[in-house]
């Protein structure tokens, strides 16, 4: 008997005869060093051949009697084939009879080597699966041979490919190494969250489980073995997320005590550096994962699931394994961006910066936009906010003053207070109290700002009128002063957004400028305001709007004006209200108001869903709005960029919503006609009176209120009619498809100049240091040879005493910024060389300088301001343009300028720019 018998399986047997069958001559007895698998199948096929198989029965025995019986017993049996038997006899004690009937005359030792080759159809194996440590492989190989047997490899099996194989029907990774793709972390930890797929590595023999950790630390880094010790412990599932608790060994929450913490954990078996590969690897994917969640779809919807299995089951493990405070500032953990909310309700009760810098944090949080966009949103109104309150304290002079200031600024304050009014309902107190304070103080200044511009607008109303409009924009001049001007090239859609205030038109024309497909016009580089006539309600203002003169008589006769009006301008002219919009079942539009808009006339249209939401919507609903939500608003804006038209978006009047407590109740007054309007004969306190021409109601003369805590009627979500600046004014937006349809002195407003400067506002950078050229002083010019005495002068000229000829002044030092620095090099100078027309370096760098002092982004608009006003020619094309600033700046494929959002905006990655042109550093 020899020392070691190895153990044999069906696969084993069927290899060998395989391989061994072309050398039967005839003989039907195969005697096989080995021992067969206990409860292997006793009788199976074998291929000999195309499509031949023969029948083989196999048994087991330890003595020359028994290989005797068996062969008897086989030549018994009717319709027998092959007998194979496994055996530890030795060689020399089998008798000559059955050595004449054995194939090959020999008891056969198993190379499973041979059965390797034969099973992969290779010529030869690689050298290294004959000797330690490979020598587990070749037994693998043939033992997980699946069903329809091994891919074919080619003439030698390489030790990598017999490793993809196994690894592949092992861990179920087939599909990974398709197109000899290799295996990554990513595939590994999504392995290890399959059901069932730990558990069976685990059964694995010791030595295969060892070769296969190994070669996967070599294929797929360091963090192999650890996930496949988490698999063998029963912890496969969990892999991930102990992934993200590894973090803790890296940076800042590194400790003693998390060390200790962790290992108890992981077990002793894994080394720090092991852990933090480990970690490393887990973030990856997880941020791979995040990237695949923030699309939408079917796939976009199972990874964020997926994100968020995995983080939730790190946090409750990390509270298991006492190492929460030690990943309180972990990027990937829920309870990390508690954390860093927490920070930042400490931050907005102090400076701007200091807030400014913790929003930051909190929206560099890998969660943030996957999970938290809302939230994150959010915290950034309290940050503006703050940066609001930091500002100078705002005045009102006028009333055009006041509602072209409410467009441009305080619009936007009143966009976020209604935001934070909402809140967060996951907020915990201590933001809470935070939104509170920031949003109470914001409100106390927007009062008094309401305040004094009703005191403005007592005296301005009593006499303003279209003759005399005080320096204003009257609702009734809306269409004269800017959709007759656009109309001189392409007659407008005119959209009629009932109730939209200024905070709404902000984020409407902030999406639909952002997206590119529309352009914002303007004739004085400012977004309109209108002053909406008095009471700012729907009845005599949105009349008023359309039908050019103050009208109110309210819908009735809104159509046969709007018609009248552009008459006198030689237009046709068609209106439609909220019942003609609508087409029957299949058109989205009626098709009389989609044959309009695809003629020569003047097309307008009246959209009720702002004025409708606030008088049966919650409030919550009027906080934040898009343009989809607009019941019409897409369809109606794609109609009309299919004809080329331009579009103005105007409101009839604005609103105020209701922020009242919620025990409080209507203000009880004399001669209430509307919730916020009524007639009387004294103004009480938060109220005005009012009377002029431009009061439509009440033969001339009503009281509103200026304060938004005043209403006459049951509560609602929003109310108008009041004098509060957010009713009075009227934000008309002029969009088009194409700038060659602005009027003549008209030029495309950029996104930079419609936002206040605090909505974008940034942590203050580190103070740049420049270098500085100083011009030396003009030397003086050498004095004029003087003239000598003629005969007969009293005085010759040396013999005046005059003061000194006093040098040029020295002019102070010039600062030379980064735009200037770049085109400075000789770098730029051989980028130009590969440039045709390449724009004056000034143009250049005072771009880089606008994009270098926004923060690296800006709008194609933007820039093409910055290179006009640094003297670059005015009908250059923003986008060529930039194609241009990309040639000379974006050395060997690095992207210094880039477009982005959707090719609207343009990046400026500033450390490249500096690392490309070898610029010192900001900090050096």
């Amino acid at each position: 008997m020899g020392a070691t018998v190895p153990e044999l399986d069906q696969r084993v047997i069927t290899g060998l005869l395989t391989t061994r069958l072309a050398h039967t001559k005839g003989r039907r007895l195969v005697l096989v060093h080995g021992k067969y698998v206990v409860g292997g199948p006793q009788e199976f096929t074998v291929p000999v051949g195309e499509g031949e198989r023969r029948k083989v029965r196999v048994v087991h025995t330890t003595s020359v009697l028994g290989i005797t019986d068996a062969w008897q017993a086989h030549l018994g049996t009717e319709g027998s084939d092959l007998l194979v038997v496994t055996t530890d006899v030795s060689g020399d004690r089998i008798s000559l009879d059955l050595v004449g009937e054995m194939v090959r005359s020999q008891i056969i030792a198993v190379d499973e080597a041979d059965i390797v080759k034969q099973l992969f159809g290779a010529a030869d194996l690689d050298p290294r699966m004959r000797r330690d440590p490979w020598l587990w492989l070749p037994s693998a190989l043939i033992t997980a041979e699946p069903d329809g047997g091994w891919r074919q490899r080619g003439a030698v099996l390489t030790l990598d490919a017999a490793m993809r194989a196994l690894v592949g029907v092992r861990l179920g990774l087939e599909g990974v190494f398709e197109g000899e793709a290799s295996v990554d972390v990513d595939a590994l930890l999504a392995w290890s969250r399959t059901p069932g797929s730990p558990q069976r590595f685990a059964a694995l023999p010791e030595a295969e489980q060892q070769g296969i950790a190994d070669w996967l630390a070599q294929n797929a880094g360091e963090a192999a073995p650890v996930l496949l010790r988490l698999a063998l412990s029963g912890r496969g599932t969990e892999a991930t997320a102990l992934g993200v608790l590894a973090s803790v060994m890296n940076g800042d929450a590194a400790s003693a005590d998390a060390a200790v913490a962790l290992g108890s954990v992981f077990g002793m078996g894994s080394r720090p550096p092991e852990l933090r590969a480990y970690a490393r690897a887990v973030e990856g994917t997880l941020t791979r994962w995040i990237g695949e969640a923030t699309g939408r779809g079917a796939q976009s919807e199972e990874a964020r699931q997926r994100v968020l299995d995995v983080v939730r089951q790190a946090d409750q493990l990390a509270t298991e394994s006492h190492l929460s405070a030690a990943l309180a500032d972990n990027p990937f953990l829920p309870s990390g961006f508690q954390a860093r909310l927490r920070r930042l309700a400490e931050a907005l009760a102090g400076e701007p910066q200091a807030a400014q810098t913790a929003w930051e944090h909190v929206q560099e949080h890998h969660l943030a936009t996957v999970l938290y966009a809302k939230r994150i949103e959010l915290a950034r109104m309290a940050v503006r906010l703050k940066h609001w309150l930091d500002a100078p304290e705002p005045v009102v002079s006028s009333v055009d003053q006041a509602v072209h200031a409410h467009v441009a600024d305080w619009g936007w304050v009143d966009r976020a207070l209604a935001q934070l009014w909402v809140g967060d309902a996951d907020a915990e107190p201590i933001l809470v109290h935070a939104y509170r304070t920031v949003h109470d103080a914001a409100r106390r200044r927007r009062a008094t700002l309401d305040e004094a511009f009703a005191a403005e607008l007592g005296p301005w109303a009593q006499h303003a009128s279209t003759a005399q409009p005080g320096g204003t924009l009257l609702i009734e001049d809306v269409l004269e002063k800017i959709a007759v001007k656009l109309a001189a090239k392409q007659p407008p859609l005119v959209l009629v957004l009932d109730g939209m205030s200024s905070a709404v038109a902000a984020q409407l024309g902030e999406e639909l400028t952002g997206a590119g497909r529309w352009s914002e016009l303007s004739a004085d580089g400012r977004r309109a305001a209108a002053v909406a006539v008095i009471p700012s309600v729907t009845a005599v203002s949105r009349a008023t709007l359309l039908c050019g003169r103050p009208v109110s008589d309210g819908q009735s006769v809104e159509k046969e004006g709007f018609v009248d009006f552009w008459k006198q301008h030689r237009r046709a002219a068609a209106l439609f209200h909220k019942s003609e919009i609508a087409g029957p079942v299949g058109q989205l539009l009626d098709q009389r108001l989609v044959e309009a808009i695809a003629s020569d006339a003047v097309v307008g249209v009246v959209l009720n869903t702002i004025d409708d939401i606030l008088d049966h919507g919650q409030q919550s609903s009027l906080a934040d709005w898009s343009v989809n939500r607009v019941k019409y608003l897409t369809e109606l804006l794609n109609s009309a960029r299919g004809q080329g038209r331009p579009v103005v978006l105007v409101s009839d009047h604005g609103h105020v919503l209701d922020r009242t407590r919620s025990d409080a109740g209507p203000v009880t007054a004399e001669g209430v006609e509307s919730a916020r309007w009524r007639t009387g004969t004294a103004a009480g306190e938060g109220e005005i009176a009012l009377a002029g021409p431009r009061v439509l109601e009440n033969g001339g003369r009503v009281i509103a209120p200026w304060s938004e805590e005043i209403r006459y009627t049951p509560r609602k979500a929003g109310y108008h009619g009041g004098a509060a600046l957010a009713e009075m004014t009227v934000p008309v937006l002029v969009l088009t498809p194409s700038i060659d349809l602005a009027p003549d002195g008209w030029a495309e407003l950029p996104r930079e100049s419609v936002q206040p400067p605090w909505w974008e506002a940034q942590v203050a950078p580190a103070p740049l240091k420049t270098q500085t050229t100083t011009k030396p002083a003009r030397k003086a010019p050498p004095a004029k040879p003087k003239a000598r005495p003629q005969e007969g002068e009293l005085f010759a000229d040396d013999a005046v005493e005059t003061s000194p000829t006093r040098p040029a002044p020295i002019e102070p030092p010039t600062p030379v910024t980064l735009g200037r620095q770049v085109v400075d090099t000789k770098l730029y100078e051989h980028q130009g060389k590969f440039v045709r027309r390449v724009p004056d370096r000034k143009v250049v760098a005072a771009v880089i300088d606008a994009l270098d002092a926004s923060g690296g982004t800006l709008s194609l608009a933007a820039v093409a301001g910055a290179a006009v006003a640094s003297g670059g020619r005015t009908n250059t094309r923003p986008e060529g343009f930039v194609t241009v600033l990309t040639r000379l700046l974006n050395i060997e494929g690095y992207e210094v300028i880039s477009l982005i959002d959707s090719r609207t905006r343009v990046r400026l990655n500033r450390d490249t720019l500096r690392e490309q042109f070898e610029l010192p550093r900001e900090n050096a």
